[in-house]
């Protein structure tokens, strides 16, 4: 039987983060709304661990982006499909990425699609031209992860 995952990225910032990868990908910000104003009203979350965000009670130290055409928990907001939790930690990012994201727009130009990254506050970092192989931008998200943009 297969597994579900999720990819969780470290971050100073979780939902800052959400907010760009969902941008980037076109996916939706998961909104826990429901579920942190319950706990908060339940007494089981204390409010120094909620804020609001884009207009709704969050988790503090969580956010996550989901794809827009997966199933997701309306009471929690957590998407039952592909998914990236950023979960607050209080380091900066050292060193070399050891897992990336490569991100593809259907055979597009990598130039036109690092320039839309770039508009969500994504920073290149150096063209490779692999000839047959392929074209891409390594890139980096608002905290430093490397990832690469793929025509």
């Amino acid at each position: 039987m297969a597994l579900h995952w999720k990819l969780v990225v470290d971050s100073t910032d979780p939902h800052a983060q959400a907010d760009f990868w969902a941008a980037a990908l076109d996916y939706h910000v998961e909104d826990p709304g429901a579920l942190v104003s319950e706990l908060l009203h339940l007494g089981r979350l204390p409010e120094a661990d909620a804020v609001t965000h884009l207009g709704t009670q969050r988790f503090a130290a969580l956010a996550a982006v989901r794809h827009p055409d997966d199933p997701f928990d309306s009471h929690s907001g957590a998407g039952l499909g592909r998914r990236i939790l950023f979960q607050r930690v209080p380091e900066h990012k050292q060193g070399k990425n050891r897992l990336h994201i490569d991100v593809h727009n259907g055979g597009g130009d990598p130039d036109t699609l690092a320039a839309r990254l770039e508009a969500f506050g994504a920073t290149r970092v150096e063209f490779i031209d692999e000839g047959p192989i392929g074209r891409w931008w390594i890139m980096q998200d608002p905290e430093g992860n490397e990832f690469c943009a793929i025509g």
